[in-house]
């Protein structure tokens, strides 16, 4: 039970810290970045969190 517990607080953690730099990469590109790959913010971080999470 306890190992259980460990390894789903371990799964989180991961998912928190990949969500995290796919964030800081989306967060960091300009706008001109965006432009250049035909791209849009907010659709990119919404679909971050979906590859993260899977919600």
């Amino acid at each position: 039970m306890f190992s259980t517990l460990i390894n789903g607080t371990r799964d989180r953690v991961a998912k928190r810290r990949r969500y995290n730099q796919l964030v800081n990469e989306i967060m960091g590109m300009t706008s001109r970045d965006l432009a250049d790959i035909n791209g849009n913010r907010t659709d990119m971080l919404h679909n971050a969190y979906r590859e993260v999470y899977g919600r």
